[in-house]
């Protein structure tokens, strides 16, 4: 399997009746951009089941980082499957956890010996790491950001500041959150450094002036990349002033590696590109390949709760830590230098792209972790937003999956397996869609 091939109007009409059906029995609270249902996939590949083939440049929410079915985590799922399915972690002990949890501890961007909590999704390890903070500084404040998104449980949504939509109707949520500015370079007039230095300035002259002193913030929660709010990448000044802020005042520093984390990036983490550790970093996602894992990796002397502070029946499922020490091996094994050099190919492309079409005003990113943003108007910036929902559908309809991010962003997270030629691909893709988008809405 290589890539796009469409043989149906879509949608097929074995994928509108699989849509009826959920319809009548599904939470509409799910958002579907587009009507793919899926049947099968072989690595960047995805095919529906009216047989319509795709290059898959979501990935299951960047979660598929070894392709839609790997044999070594098929077999290494397999093996422990046959094996034993749970046997509940927080109670009891099995092998494959120790070893992943001796694996992270390894290469996880925290200085000093590390400590590992299991639990099943991003949100959870976000919930896990406010508990954390709390209780080891005794503060209750937390500093987020404006754009981040960290999941949707009640704690994890008082952090979470992406769409008005996410917050609407489930208040009044966790007290003692504060979030400021996520540096933008692009829209920021000034050098990136000047851009990083305002966005520190807010908190240290605004929010530790205003709001709330230094001394009652327990951590400053961030994302070292910023995946929903639009695959922002900011000034490395910026985690970097980040980090001396947070140890001038005795805070932790929580990295949500949850999108930007395990080889996505071009390295395993996305903090390595600013050379800085954090003391909490949340992982998730791409860890095991599509099996549900959430992980909270933290110094050894913070994450010293006694028994019974915080625990999870099914976190850390025997089947989902063998699925991850697999899905570890391949990105060390190969795929985070893939997704460095194949990144850099879309990357390059992209920008030639940029030349070609007045609709895109910036390309960012690093590694396979790449947005696009899309302009009515280079000099003002003016946000294109149905020009990029536009864009989603014509990509779709011409056998490409992608992702919208932020207001007017498109996100490419392909699995890391993508090879260059599946690259070129998705940027003819891109290209004749853009044409039909720009035919439509004209500037």
């Amino acid at each position: 399997m290589f890539g796009p091939d469409i043989r149906t109007p879509l949608p097929g009409p074995k994928a509108r009746a699989v849509i009826e059906r959920d319809a009548r029995v599904v939470s509409p609270s799910y958002t579907r951009d587009y009507p793919f249902v899926i049947a099968r996939g072989e690595g960047a590949v995805v095919e529906d089941v009216d047989g319509n083939r795709f290059l898959d440049c979501a990935a299951g929410i960047a979660v598929n980082s070894t392709g839609v079915s790997h044999p070594d985590v098929v077999a290494a799922i397999a093996d422990q499957a046959s094996k034993f399915l749970h046997m509940s972690g927080t109670d009891f002990y099995y092998e494959p956890q120790v070893r992943l949890a001796e694996t992270l501890a390894a290469i996880v961007p925290i200085a000093g010996e590390v400590r590992t909590f299991f639990a099943n999704s991003g949100t959870e390890a976000t919930e896990a790491a406010i508990k954390l903070a709390r209780y080891s500084t005794r503060r209750q404040g937390v500093v987020a950001f404006l754009g981040a998104f960290h999941g949707r449980s009640l704690g994890a949504l008082s952090l979470t500041a992406s769409k008005a939509v996410q917050r609407r109707g489930f208040g009044p949520l966790l007290p003692g959150v504060y979030h400021a500015p996520y540096p933008d370079a692009y829209r920021f007039a000034g050098s990136a450094d000047a851009c990083a230095e305002a966005a520190l300035a807010f908190i240290t002259d605004q929010m530790f002036v205003h709001l709330a002193a230094p001394d009652e913030i327990g951590a400053v929660v961030v994302e070292p990349i910023q995946g929903e709010g639009g695959y922002l990448v900011p000034p490395s000044a910026f985690l970097q002033g980040l980090r001396e802020l947070t140890r001038q005042h005795g805070i932790l520093l929580v990295a949500d590696e949850v999108q930007s984390g395990m080889g996505r990036t071009g390295r395993m983490f996305a903090l390595e590109h600013v050379g800085i550790t954090a003391d909490v970093v949340m992982i998730a996602k791409g860890i095991a390949s599509g099996l549900p894992l959430g992980v909270t990796c933290a110094r050894a002397d913070i994450m010293s709760w006694p028994p019974g502070a915080h625990a999870s029946t099914f976190g850390g499922n025997p089947v989902s830590c063998a699925a991850a020490n697999a899905t570890i091996a391949l990105l060390q094994g190969g795929l985070v230098e893939n997704a460095a050099a194949v990144g850099d190919h879309l990357m390059g492309g992209l920008r030639a792209l940029q030349e070609k079409h007045a609709l895109i005003g910036d390309v960012r990113g690093r590694g396979l972790m790449i947005g696009v943003e899309l302009v009515r108007d280079r000099q003002t910036k003016v946000r294109a937003t149905e020009e990029r929902n536009a864009l989603v559908q014509a990509m779709f309809q011409r056998g490409v999956l992608v992702l919208g991010a932020g207001r007017n962003a498109i996100r490419l997270a392909p699995p890391l397996v993508l090879t260059v030629a599946q690259a070129d691909e998705v940027l003819r893709v891109f290209d004749e869609s853009l044409c039909e988008v720009s035919a439509a809405h004209p500037a």
